[in-house]
């Protein structure tokens, strides 16, 4: 089966449930800036593969949750659930 954007999205929504964390990187304050919501895993895409996120500071700054940098969708798949499962 081949490994979707979609469906690493769906995983990635769901981690954020389970861990109790904001389902978006950035909001709208009141004032229409945008505020990183620390926290947050999402995915990043870069150089052919992607990468799951996790927002650290006010300013967005980002980890590299598995520290491995942007690798096959299938990869991340593997290792969120991983992950998950883990949690």
């Amino acid at each position: 089966m081949r490994i979707t954007e979609k469906m690493l999205q769906a995983r990635v929504d769901w981690l954020n449930e389970l861990t109790n964390q904001p389902a978006t990187p950035w909001t709208k304050n009141a004032e229409g800036k945008m505020k990183a919501n620390i926290g947050n895993y999402h995915i990043s895409g870069a150089y052919g593969g992607v990468c799951l996120h996790r927002m650290c500071t006010e300013g967005g700054g980002v980890q590299d949750v598995f520290s491995c940098g942007h690798i096959p969708k299938r990869e991340l798949f593997e290792r969120i659930c991983a992950f998950m499962s883990g949690i």
